[in-house]
């Protein structure tokens, strides 16, 4: 047997070999708890939308799915650790916008690339930013607000959860896209920002829809239009930005399930599908979200690797545009 037949045919026993460790790891899996780190503190967003489908996926495959809070770096630290995991099922990660494409835009040096180092698993849930007002600001519309804002280049104070935040990314792309000079006082945090927008302090807000739901429902604050494509199941009534006159224009906030790279296929296939039912099925699990602002989605590998291709290029060309440095 000359060396190319022989070098083939190792190569062909490879393959079945490898295929068939997959097939049966996932026909196994899991044999034992799964860990699901979440990369910032509990509490937030971030932590309530892990531990729901933590909840229904421990349930579903028959072993723990333990959330392990992880922050720091805005979220870079957490993923990671991820990023560098074992890449058998076992360590999964609940990725926001902020360590998978903001991040990555801002800094020239990660620990990590997102599209080479995470294994897709689904979108869970997405919130659109929605674009608010003080309910003193002479604008119930984005109409009304661009026109203001024209009157009075700079004149309107934004706020922001930071330089860098997707709070401050939404609103610097709703001024370039409708050509508007506004000014930004960034904080250390949302919360800062919200309690000077709601105390008059500040005019404008772009923040994500759990954070103004209640205040826009109480009427402390004015929901002028959502950030995402479709409108809000949860707020119907809001208009799209690009629905009220502002073409291009998209900002959310959305929640997906990761592996690390390299988690055999049929395994990340499993826990898609699981994660998927669960959001889409399980009454408990979409109201719970939906309370809380989140709109549950559920989707395969694939489309979720879309999303963020989607979003990481829309982001770098976001910062780009606004110039927008970390301090």
């Amino acid at each position: 047997m000359n060396r190319t037949i022989l070098s083939s045919a190792l190569l062909s026993i490879a393959s079945f070999l490898s295929t068939g460790h997959a097939a049966s790891s996932a026909d196994t899996y899991p044999t034992k708890p799964i860990r699901f780190i979440v990369p910032f503190a509990p509490g937030g967003g971030t932590d309530v939308t892990a531990r729901t489908i933590a909840q229904k996926l421990s349930e579903a495959l028959g072993k723990p799915v333990v959330v392990d809070n992880r922050g720091g770096a805005g979220g870079v630290i957490g993923a990671e650790m991820v990023a560098k995991a074992v890449p058998d099922g076992y360590t999964l990660l609940l990725g926001s916008p902020g360590p998978l494409t903001i991040n990555p835009a801002l800094q020239s040096k990660m620990p990590y690339d997102t599209l080479r180092d995470f294994a897709p698993v689904s979108l869970a849930t997405i919130s659109p930013f929605v674009l608010t007002v003080h309910p003193g600001v002479a604008a119930s519309s984005v109409k009304e607000l661009i026109a203001l804002a024209k009157a009075k280049p700079g004149a309107l104070l934004y706020g922001s959860g930071g330089n860098g935040s997707v709070s401050h990314l939404s609103t610097e792309q709703f001024k370039s896209l409708a050509g508007i000079d506004l000014t930004h006082v960034p904080y250390k945090g949302s919360a800062q920002s919200l309690v000077d927008v709601l105390s008059g302090r500040l005019q404008i807000m772009f923040d994500n829809q759990p954070v103004v739901l209640p205040h826009v429902r109480s009427g402390k604050l004015r929901g002028l239009a959502v950030g995402t494509r479709t409108r809000s199941a949860v707020m119907p009534e809001l208009p799209t930005m690009v629905e009220a006159g502002v073409p291009g224009y998209e900002s959310s906030t959305a929640f997906g399930v990761l592996a690390p790279a390299k988690t055999p296929r049929p395994i990340v296939n499993r826990l898609s599908r699981e994660i998927a039912q669960s959001l889409k099925s399980a009454p408990e699990v979409k109201d719970s979200l939906a309370s809380r602002g989140f709109e549950p989605v559920g989707s395969t590998p694939e489309e979720y690797a879309a999303h963020i291709r989607d979003e990481l290029k829309r982001v770098a060309e976001v910062v780009k545009r606004a110039n927008i440095r970390l301090e």
